[in-house]
């Protein structure tokens, strides 16, 4: 297993549904990288789901990777909700399809490729890191916005 390293996510929407962006901070060692991007209509949910993916799937060796998030969503859906899922295959509680499947299963495949830590952190609370994907997403849309003209 290669090394540890931190990926701070973070999605925000303007609307739910509406134009989304999502930013993450990978930090490993001595280096720190951010990642951002935009959607022009999806929720908050699939912003928060789409910042985990991109952090995981940029990295190159499998890692023990602790994500830090301030969307219970996603850390109950790995670590709670997930083992049901798959069992029911791919029914929620209530029997419904769960929503966003096609990126549960995008974050399951990223996620077997690594050892993680999933650790929820309360939002808009002054963490440093999470303000700062905070900022990254509200960054996106407003460029996505500017770009598109919505």
């Amino acid at each position: 297993m290669g090394e540890k390293i931190l990926i701070y996510a973070d999605g925000a929407c303007s609307g739910n549904p509406g134009p989304g962006g999502y930013g993450a901070i990978i930090k490993a060692e001595d280096k720190e990288t951010e990642l951002s991007g935009s959607a022009e209509l999806t929720t908050n949910n699939r912003m928060e789901l789409t910042a985990v993916i991109t952090a995981l799937e940029s990295l190159r060796d499998k890692s023990e990777v602790r994500v830090i998030t301030d969307s219970n969503y996603v850390v109950k859906g790995m670590t709670e909700w997930m083992p049901n899922w798959l069992k029911k295959n791919w029914k929620n509680a209530q029997g419904k399809e769960v929503s966003n499947r096609d990126l549960w299963e995008r974050l399951l495949a990223s996620a077997r490729q690594h050892k993680i830590q999933w650790q929820w952190i309360k939002g808009h609370n002054g963490h440093r890191e999470n303000e700062r994907c905070d900022r990254l997403a509200t960054e996106a849309i407003a460029q996505l916005r500017t770009q598109k003209k919505i």
